[in-house]
């Protein structure tokens, strides 16, 4: 046996290659990210950046059913894009063990809402296990396959941010070969065709399956454990939120739950006996709190006392429940600044990012943005203050397209919508079609960074490489859209703010749909495509005899551009109560302040 510090997402990869998994498929999103950035430094397992999550599942699904172990993996919202395989995927069942990761982000951390996927396990009556550790990441991904190939059924493995970001020690052991005769046969089709003369009768064989793996969470997973000290009270928890009340309430009882659902009915009935008073602390939804009062049990406390949304931290529980278990108030601990005091920090797109340019331009002509998720959704904050409705992957350009038709003529030259390269891959083209299909007039702005940026750098199916960086073949956006039907493309380089705003002006005011695609835009912190050689000279500076202090600069809001108070006079004579500053060290070249200065102020730096 081997030991060693994992992150949480680290170890579920190891897990699951120690499991003999052979396929790996997952879209990026934090804080799932790096488990399939992990599995693929594997050489034993294929693995993929797919589209999108929906088809990350379906390619997942198909290798289960040729007898491969297979693993998907995404952000909760991804989740809901691929619902649609899941939900059907629990009648069909499976052949290879297949396990599907799911994080969820509370606090939305990264992420534009906070969701509990444990509602999605008791929605698909799919079983869903919980680590709380790496140790336990590893485990879990482990026996998830097990469990998945006992029971013919898909197994959700949800984590949170701070169990997939968290480092804790590890002990891993070696690679099992799966036993599962790989092929497919046909004899197969009436359990994995589900048209409703198949369906209807798999739905019942659904009902009885559950109950078998609810028979199983009672008296043979290994991780539900109950832990008897105090019987004064007893906490019921799960995943970090129980290292937490362990944490602030060690000398408790516990009962701990690996599986989410279905629950240890048994078990739990057993906890009740046992000990007194039960408080139940989770994460988000009351999912334990309302089955368990279903079941007839009296819960203590719950989410009367603990926040049912936001992320839950030592202190928070301690704070919530400190009275009602100690008879104590919580003191919060003495801190010399409070948080509130610290100078904020907000996220800004990096020095030299070709996002920038680009929302200026969007800014000056004051439109209507429809965004979407990615790097450019930074573009809200001020001072840019350039995109106006932003909800999920892809829902930007079919904003656009909806509101147009609302509008008419006078939305003309007052709407568009802006996404990235691999959002438009993920779910973009479809809303794209629908709205040259039903002659929409929306603009759609693709801007092409070479990579799946906000989320660390992943491939896609327009990079040109795979998740090992094999070279391959790469998406050509403007074949795409000009196959949907769209008659007007223009291309852009966003760093010539001037042209930018002409190509934007002239094509938001048609009468019909049109796309405008960035090019030689690459991501800043892609190095493959160097960036910074694009740029002429490498850093620029405030000339002082010319910068007259108006701030126009600023309102780029580039990381590398500071302001100094502090009287001065230009060397024409004009008094100023301030400066900008660039600097050095992050200043990039890119020429977009030269562009909005108005009195040459910015030049190139000399040596």
């Amino acid at each position: 046996m081997k030991k060693k510090i994992m992150q949480g997402n680290e170890a579920i990869a190891r897990g699951a290659w120690e499991a003999g998994v052979t396929i790996g498929c997952a879209y990026p999103g934090t804080p799932s990210s790096e488990i399939m950035a992990e599995i693929s430094k594997f050489k034993e397992i294929y693995t993929e950046w797919a589209p999108n999550e929906k088809i990350a599942v379906e390619v997942a699904h198909g290798a289960s059913l040729a007898g491969g172990r297979a693993i998907a993996c995404m952000k909760h919202v991804g989740l809901n894009v691929a619902a649609d395989p899941l939900m059907t995927i629990a009648y069909t069942g499976v052949k290879g063990g297949f396990v599907i990761v799911v994080a969820d982000d509370p606090g939305q951390h990264s992420s534009q809402n906070e969701q509990d996927s444990r509602n999605w396990t008791r929605f698909g009556k799919i079983p869903m296990i919980e680590p709380a550790d790496s140790q336990e990441c590893m485990d879990y991904t482990k026996i998830a396959f097990d469990i998945s190939e006992r029971f013919d059924t898909p197994v959700l493995l949800r984590t949170e941010t701070r169990v997939s970001h968290c480092d804790s020690p590890v002990e891993f052991g070696e690679r099992k070969e799966s036993k599962m005769k790989k092929g497919l046969d046909q004899k197969d089709t009436p359990k994995y065709v589900m048209v409703p003369m198949y369906a209807r009768p798999k739905r019942a064989a659904l009902e009885e399956k559950f109950k078998k793996i609810g028979e199983y969470a009672d008296t043979e997973f290994p991780f539900n454990t109950m832990e008897i000290n105090d019987p004064s009270i007893g906490f019921i928890s799960s995943g970090v939120s129980y290292l937490y009340t362990k944490d602030v309430f060690p000398r408790y009882s516990f009962l701990k739950l690996g599986m989410s659902w279905p629950l240890p009915k048994k078990m739990i009935a057993e906890f009740f006996k046992k000990v007194k008073k039960v408080i139940v602390v989770e994460e988000l939804d009351p999912f334990f709190e309302t089955e368990i009062k279903a079941m007839g049990f009296k819960v203590w406390h719950g989410k009367d006392l603990i926040p049912a949304f936001g992320e839950l931290t030592p202190a928070i529980i301690e704070r919530s429940l400190a009275k009602a278990v100690t008879g104590k108030s919580f003191k919060a601990p003495m801190v010399r600044i409070k948080p509130e005091d610290l100078p904020r920090r907000p996220p800004n797109l990096c020095a030299g990012c070709s996002h920038r340019p680009l929302f200026y331009a969007l800014k000056k002509l004051g439109l209507f943005v429809f965004g979407d998720i990615g790097c450019y959704a930074l573009a809200v904050a001020p001072p840019l203050s350039a995109m106006h409705a932003s909800t999920c992957m892809g829902a930007g350009i079919g904003g656009a397209y909806g509101a147009g038709k609302v509008l008419g003529k006078e939305g003309l030259g007052k709407i568009c919508a802006v996404l990235g390269d691999s959002t438009f891959l993920h779910s973009g083209i479809g809303p794209l079609m629908d709205a040259v299909y039903n002659k929409g007039y929306s603009t759609t702005l693709i801007l092409d960074n070479r990579i799946t940026a906000m989320t660390g750098q992943q491939e896609t199916a327009g990079t040109g490489f795979t998740i090992k960086g094999e070279p391959t073949t790469m998406v050509n956006y403007e074949q795409i859209v000009k196959a949907i039907g769209v008659k007007h493309i223009v291309k852009v380089n966003p760093y010539n703010i001037k042209e930018t705003m002409e190509a934007i002006k002239k094509e938001v005011n048609r009468d019909d749909a049109s796309v405008i695609i960035t090019i030689d835009s690459p991501c800043m912190l892609l190095r493959r495509e160097k960036p910074l050689e694009k740029f002429k000279n490498p850093l620029f500076a405030i000339d002082m005899d010319k910068c007259r202090g108006c701030k126009v600069c600023l309102e780029i809001n580039c990381p590398a551009i500071s302001w100094q108070a502090g009287e001065g006079v230009t060397k024409d004579g004009h008094k100023r109560k301030g400066m900008a500053f660039i600097n050095k060290d992050q200043c990039v070249g890119c020429e977009v302040c030269t562009q909005v200065c108005k009195f040459e102020a910015i030049a190139p730096a000399t040596k």
